[in-house]
């Protein structure tokens, strides 16, 4: 249990209440509140919570001010999404902690998250996690019938928040009691008023998920006439038109209290129907109150052991490190649903486990954290350059540590006997800690470890320092030649550096392609930007004609631009030297006044994306053989960047809209701000910062940042499931399980149900054949590990196939239209009766 609730067990009846932006604790209706000054407001921010049966409610506020949304979760488990649209919200989600915490997060989707209030409850022996204590339950409606106000604690015990519902059928008042002690949770108040009707009563619930869930429907009844006895008040029970129960009698059991459970499937809405049952009966239904809650599977999460350890070392550093930006976003799961800043995971023998650490360059003082050495699963360490003191810690033999670099710091006494002798170590970098003895023990075999002997390299002063400090005594004119000369001759040097492409020097004022315009010239092409067609990471793209005619789209950094000078040059330098039919033609630059501009020849049929589900003015419905058109246009454009020169080129940020459509519909790839070059052997520096876009992001290359020439190809076959079935990439607005589109038709795929991940608006008008290689490209493409995906030739093959496929079924469906035509015979009719056969799993290709 975290530090900042150890006073859990002494707040009111075990409940915790936390009070966003209160300035100090307090009580109010006999509650006891906390501030929440601990509260991390970052991409991932998170709560620990108390072991235990618990129920953790979360109140957000709604207006238009917020303008956000974002998503609950407890652990990696999403409750749900909160809108700001919406009034105010309440989210709740009921438990058991698996372990000695559970973390309650907010992740950012649209804007910052936002939250009025936190409570947890304690359950106790309520029967709501009964076989389902693997589950989480998410509140999604909570009704007093007959009520006229909201009831809590302290009249509910549990502090469940009661919403009435009156007025909609006859209400009943009663003060009657509970007979033969049948026990209860559910407050009298609640249970003292109900609705009834004479033949039969409704409840719809419309709002749920539009997928397949589970929910878990209870009821509550309460006989409020004493008169009443056994038989004379039956009824049916129907959820979703199923019989769940019949004649059903409160009384039958010799109490007049009864609650039922259900657990059903529904999709969209749910209708709880109550129906007068057998003749003998003479009075129609009863209902005091109901909960219906979505039941949903926990989500995977990080080996339970790694995480205790990472908590500490956390704790660890935060006693000598408070207000470090780096520990200021170590929040919620450590690895899941993204890693922690610093950390990097991977799956090992189904747990999610951490297999690399770099704490470097972070300013960290005071002693080693000594459960480091207890994450088991660790392979890399990489705490340089930092201020840590005092004696490095012992390591277990069971550590699988393959690379260390404690270098850089103010470490003292001697390299522990137990870390030189770990089985799997390879690189120890102890180097640059003058209070450490540098030497190891004799009997350590250096044929096996490669290390920096302790030693610390002297830093060079380098060229320019020594020059400038010896033309110090001379003249000032000879101090500007100098000075000015030296500029020049490294400027130079690092200009060719970045032109460098396959061991051949490039100039951009040598390049046929290029034009190197002034900031006049531009603006009189845009006409002062006065036509915007788009915004990107990079800036703002406006539409401009240059004086042959020539339309143009210009893109200009912006000063808010998450993207650099890096950017800009990267694509400069590499568009100026690689052409193809379908990457985009790069015409010309402007570097002038601090403005960076870039001009391209214009797309007049916009991207990918736009056509496929873009804004309502730039979409169209395209036919399948232009889809795979496209496809194929793309995929050699990629292939080109694989093959060009003899070493590969990465895009590294491949997506719909990043492919561009000219005016005969070629496709064209464009933006590479990000590209690099595909790691090769013996390359000293293959990890990169990570780039792309969420929905597109190859997996391997997330988690160990590493990247590899397969990494567009994974993005590439989200492209090709998007070509498919003309959905995004990722949507939280959609349903839990829909999310992701990867994750969405995985499924439909391997039970070769095509027809559900298909763009409605072309269901019927594919060749099955050609469709099928399409998606086991597509399957192909998007494999966890990038051994196991396809080269981009191979894509580029497959594509074809499909295309000479769709190509002659489409010649063959209109020469029959023809026909069909000469005889007068309505040719939609034979496209409506057509039927996709779709071949078994077991006769096609894997």
């Amino acid at each position: 249990m975290s530090a900042e609730f150890d006073d859990f067990d002494r707040l009111t009846n075990g409940f915790l209440n936390i009070a966003c932006c209160a300035e100090s604790s307090f009580t109010d209706e006999n509650l006891s509140w906390i501030p929440d000054d601990q509260w991390f407001t970052n991409r991932k921010s998170c709560r620990n919570l108390h072991q235990g049966n618990e129920r953790a409610r979360g109140f957000v506020p709604g207006g238009e001010e917020f303008d956000s949304s974002f998503t609950v979760s407890i652990g990696t488990t999403p409750l749900g999404v909160v809108d700001s649209s919406s009034e105010a919200s309440v989210v709740e989600g009921i438990f058991q902690a698996p372990n000695i915490y559970t973390d309650f997060c907010l992740l950012h989707g649209k804007g910052d998250p936002y939250i009025s209030s936190l409570e947890l409850r304690p359950l106790n022996d309520t029967k709501y996690l009964k076989d389902k204590s693997s589950n989480i339950l998410t509140l999604v409606n909570r009704t007093d019938l007959g009520g006229i106000g909201e009831t809590r604690y302290p009249d509910d015990r549990l502090d469940r928040i009661w919403k009435p519902a009156w007025g909609l059928y006859f209400q009943a008042n009663s003060t009657v009691t509970i007979h033969n002690n049948v026990n209860t949770t559910v407050p009298l108040d609640v249970l003292q008023t109900a609705v009834t009707d004479s033949t039969r009563l409704e409840f719809l619930q419309n709002g749920l998920d539009n997928g397949d869930h589970i929910y878990t429907v209870i009821l509550f009844f309460l006989e409020l006439n004493d008169t009443v006895g056994i038989g004379q008040r039956v009824f049916d029970i129907y959820i979703n038109d199923e019989k769940r129960d019949e004649n059903f009698d409160i009384s039958a059991r010799g109490s007049n209290y009864r609650e039922v459970v259900y657990n059903v499937t529904a999709k969209g809405s749910l209708n709880l129907t109550l129906v007068k049952g057998s003749n003998e009966s003479k009075l129609g239904p009863i209902c005091n109150a109901f909960e219906i809650l979505q039941v949903l599977p926990r989500d995977l999460e990080t080996d339970y052991d790694d995480v205790i350890e990472i908590k500490k070392v956390k704790e660890d550093l935060l006693m000598l490190n408070q207000g470090n930006s780096l520990l200021e976003t170590w929040s919620g799961d450590p690895c899941l649903p993204d890693p922690w800043q610093g950390l990097a995971c991977n799956s090992i023998n189904g747990s999610t486990v951490i297999t690399d650490l770099d704490l470097s360059s972070n300013k960290f003082k005071g002693t080693m954290p000594p459960s480091i050495t207890k994450l088991t699963y660790l392979k890399t360490l990489n705490l340089s350059k930092n201020d840590f003191s005092g004696e490095i810690p012992s390591f277990p033999s069971s550590s699988n540590l393959t690379s260390v670099d404690i270098s850089n710091n103010e470490l003292e006494g001697s390299v522990p006997k137990s870390l030189i002798s770990l089985p799997h170590l390879s690189t120890l970098y102890y180097g640059c800690n003058p209070q450490l003895d540098s030497e190891l023990p004799s009997t350590l075999n250096s044929s096996k470890l490669t290390t920096d002997t302790g030693a610390c390299p002297r830093k060079s002063r380098g060229p320019i320092k020594g020059i400038m400090i010896g033309v110090a005594a001379c003249g000032s004119a000879v101090v500007t030649v100098a000075l000015g000369a030296i500029v020049v001759c490294l400027y130079r040097q690092k200009l060719m550096a970045r032109r460098k492409y396959n061991g051949k020097g490039l100039s951009l004022a040598k390049s046929q392609y290029l034009y190197r315009h002034n900031l006049e010239y531009i603006e009189i092409a845009t006409q002062n930007y006065n036509t915007l067609i788009g915004e990107g990471g990079f800036g703002s793209v406006y539409q401009g004609t240059l004086p042959d005619g020539q339309e143009v789209a210009v893109k200009v950094r912006s000063a808010t631009s998450t993207q650099g000078t890096r950017e800009f040059e990267n694509e400069l330098n590499l568009l100026s030297v690689i052409r193809h039919e379908n990457l985009v033609p790069l015409l010309g630059y402007c570097c002038e006044n601090d403005q960076q501009i870039l001009v391209y020849r214009f797309m007049s049929n916009g991207s990918l994306q736009d056509r496929l589900y873009g804004e309502a003015a730039k979409r169209k419905i395209l036919d399948w053989p232009t889809r795979l058109s496209i496809a194929l246009g793309a995929a050699r454009g990629l292939m080109y960047l694989y093959t060009y020169g003899g070493r590969s080129v990465v895009h590294r940020d491949v997506k719909s809209s990043n492919i561009l459509l000219d005016d005969s519909m070629c496709a064209k790839v464009a933006d590479f701000g990000f590209s690099k070059y595909a790691p090769q052997e013996g390359d000293s520096n293959a990890s990169l910062e990570v780039r792309g876009t969420a929905g597109y992001m190859d997996p391997e290359y997330y988690s160990t940042q590493q990247l590899s020439a397969k990494s567009d190809v994974f993005s590439f076959g989200v492209v090709l499931l998007e070509t498919i079935s003309g959905r995004e990439p990722l949507n939280i607005q959609r349903p839990l399980n829909e999310w992701s589109l990867v994750e969405w038709a995985k499924p439909f795929i391997r039970e070769s149900k095509i027809d559900e991940i298909v763009d409605p608006n072309r269901k019927g008008g594919y060749h099955a054949e050609a469709i099928w290689r399409v998606v086991e490209a597509a399957l192909a493409c998007i494999e966890p590990f990038s051994a196991y995906r396809p080269c981009m030739d191979d894509i580029v093959r497959e594509l074809e196939d499909a295309l000479i496929i769709e190509n002659n079924a489409s010649e063959y469906m209109k020469s029959i239209d023809s026909i069909y035509s000469l005889r007068g015979s309505n040719r939609f009719s034979i496209v409506m009766e057509k039927k996709v056969v779709i071949p078994p799993p077991s006769t096609r290709k894997r």
